[in-house]
């Protein structure tokens, strides 16, 4: 039995077609699947029944599983979703003015190994499918209408568990099925953000195929320090993480996100500072300063507000577009793998 989650629409028509079916049936079942949320084929009834018993015999249209959910002061809400496998992941539901945006998971686990990240500590387990990918967003979704929610869900980042660009292909099929203006999940490519540690192969693809906003976490200044923390660094140094930087293929007004996450001590200087000025000064760029979000398990601190201050007022100095990211829902463990690790513990 096959999750129809993971066809394109595409795809979809092309199976129809070899089974004898006219392939525009695909823009009604996508319509039903993505617009109607409908659970079972029987739900379609502008489809015959011969056609229905065909889906049924070879697909499902299967949810995810909520294990648990927590809900913030602020509004934010975390999930933490089983899988068929009974591994676990991650997606948070943040509140903005009129619109919600959903950070979404892209992999079991991590193998990137950066010092800083509570999701590395448990190890890599797998890639996630597109169904899985495309899950979340269709699940809370209907969490959304089901809750009488007069916002609507707009913005998608990929910043939950795992690195989108070591699950490349996945994270390209996803994307067919969430930009599907149409019948798909009808969300603007200039609505959704791939951030990345710095694969560089696959950003160069991925500026090829797509107009999605791209994050880089950058976090260091020096090819030392984010070596230490950013094990990645080793494969990619910051002069070829910066040079695809500089070559990615962007709409005209766009600008990469740089994340900089400030840890204490680490790379929270007036010198750190006055570097990313300068490094990043060929490249369309806008910055997101990251106090660190302490856990248990780590040495790493959050700077004081004066250092963090006196970090971002360099930056603006520089004429860049630089914000400090506010942290949302710290009262329910909402940096990214939190809330699976409360579930272990």
């Amino acid at each position: 039995m096959q999750n129809i989650l993971n066809y394109s629409r595409d795809e979809l028509a092309q199976w129809l077609e070899e089974h004898g079916i006219r392939p525009f049936r695909a823009k009604q079942i996508f319509k039903w699947i993505y617009i109607r949320q409908a659970d079972t084929f029987q739900e379609m009834t502008d489809i015959g029944k011969e056609m229905q018993s065909l889906l049924i015999d070879n697909f499902n249209i299967p949810r995810l599983h909520l294990e648990t959910k927590e809900k913030s002061f602020d509004g934010t809400e975390k999930f933490l979703f089983q899988l068929n496998d009974e591994n676990h992941i991650e997606s948070v539901l943040i509140p903005v003015k009129d619109h919600f945006t959903l950070c979404i998971s892209s992999q079991v686990g991590c193998a990137q190994n950066c010092k800083f990240c509570l999701t590395a500590k448990g190890g890599f387990k797998r890639n996630l499918t597109p169904a899985e990918v495309i899950s979340q967003i269709r699940d809370i979704r209907q969490y959304l209408l089901e809750n009488n929610s007069n916002n609507k869900l707009a913005n998608i980042v990929f910043m939950g568990m795992g690195e989108p660009l070591a699950n490349y292909d996945t994270i390209i099929q996803a994307l067919k099925i969430m930009t599907d203006a149409d019948y798909g999940l009808k969300l603007s490519e200039g609505k959704i953000t791939i951030s990345t540690c710095g694969l560089v192969p696959e950003m160069e693809k991925l500026g090829s195929v797509t107009n999605a906003n791209l994050a880089v976490s950058l976090n260091a200044t020096d090819d030392k320090t984010r070596s230490m923390l950013m094990p990645i660094n080793n494969r990619y140094p910051l002069k070829e993480l910066l040079d695809a930087c500089k070559t990615f293929k962007m709409r005209p007004r766009n600008k990469i996100t740089f994340e900089y996450i400030l840890i204490d001590g680490i790379n929270d200087s007036e010198e750190d500072a006055k570097r990313l000025c300068k490094m990043l000064a060929p490249i369309k760029a806008k910055i997101n300063l990251i106090p660190f979000n302490e856990h248990s398990g780590t040495t790493f601190k959050k700077p004081s507000k004066t250092k963090i201050s006196k970090f971002l007022q360099i930056l603006l100095d520089g004429n860049y577009t630089a914000i400090i990211r506010k942290s949302k829902g710290n009262d329910i463990s909402a940096a990214c793998g939190q809330l699976k690790a409360k579930l272990i513990v």
